[in-house]
């Protein structure tokens, strides 16, 4: 590991012990050293995440500001994607300051503070991240963007229209993810649960063209779809009969950065539940109930 990215990693560190001036301490020393780096702006990008996660806006706030002015600046000469660092840290500061602004009331100034970023960034690595933040604040109580089928494993999918009517629990999972494995045990008592009460379970996922993320070594289509059926087969067996649609514009419409995510959508077809990360079967099964009530 490089010293530039072991920045990240010690920063990380300590953000999570909540030693924010060691954390800051342990940046100077290497911008001291090294100048502003793209690492450095990421490492800078985890103070502001671990101080959103602190509840400590004001904090975040400022970290956030510091990444986002400086991403900018380094991209006048730079591409985003040529850097998974900027990219990082640049993604990681427009969602803490989206976020922030909500938290703090202004959910009209969150909307379209990430609607202008969008705008900007859309098209880049990180425009499914800043959907995901923008769905968030706008995807409940509006109409369920329909899912493309093109391609699909097990059952074929139905269309969401087809299923207006009755409730619809649509699970975004990677083939990678622990955390889609684990929530597909808590999905397995949600079905057994509540499928007979006429809720529908659609499990979309897509290729990424590697099959380990950490490593990200570039793989054929064929590789990874082989991989995603032996996935299925050995973590979610009892979803077997879980329609799997394969498409990666599902995820960028849905705005997916974040496996698992959860969505769940009502008899007329609108979004009651948008939900990026793990989540316990107490909550999951709350809101279930909560839908099929209605």
């Amino acid at each position: 590991m490089s010293h530039s990215t072991q920045i990240v990693t010690i920063v990380r560190r300590a953000v999570a012990l909540n030693d924010f001036p060691g954390a800051e301490r342990l940046l100077r020393c290497y911008r001291d050293s090294k100048g502003i780096t793209p690492e450095s702006l990421e490492a800078l990008s985890w103070l502001a995440r671990g101080a959103f996660a602190a509840h400590r806006f004001a904090k975040a706030v400022g970290y956030a500001q510091s990444v986002h002015r400086l991403a900018v600046r380094r991209l006048q000469n730079a591409e985003l994607e040529s850097s998974p660092c900027l990219s990082a840290a640049l993604g990681a500061s427009i969602e803490v300051l989206g976020q922030s602004k909500a938290q703090r009331g202004c959910r009209s100034e969150a909307i379209r503070f990430l609607k202008r970023e969008l705008a900007e960034y859309g098209a880049t690595l990180i425009g499914t991240r800043i959907r995901k933040n923008l769905n968030l604040l706008t995807m409940e109580s509006q109409a369920a963007p329909e899912l493309e089928i093109l391609d699909w494993l097990g059952p074929k999918p139905p269309a969401l229209l087809e299923l207006r009517g009755q409730p619809v629990l649509v699970f975004f999972w990677a083939h990678y993810c622990d955390d889609s494995r684990t929530l597909g045990r808590v999905l397995a008592r949600i079905q057994e649960e509540f499928g007979r009460g006429g809720l529908a379970l659609i499990g979309p996922t897509r290729c990424y063209g590697y099959l380990d993320e950490r490593r990200r070594k570039p793989v054929l289509r064929r590789r990874e779809m082989q991989r995603i059926q032996q996935v299925l087969r050995q973590y979610y067996s009892l979803l077997s009969g879980m329609p799997v649609s394969i498409s990666a514009r599902n995820f960028e419409v849905y705005g997916v950065s974040t496996t698992p995510t959860l969505v769940l959508v009502d008899r007329k077809g609108l979004v009651s539940f948008y939900h990026p990360g793990k989540l316990p079967y107490r909550e999951l099964a709350y809101s279930v109930r909560k839908l099929l009530l209605t």
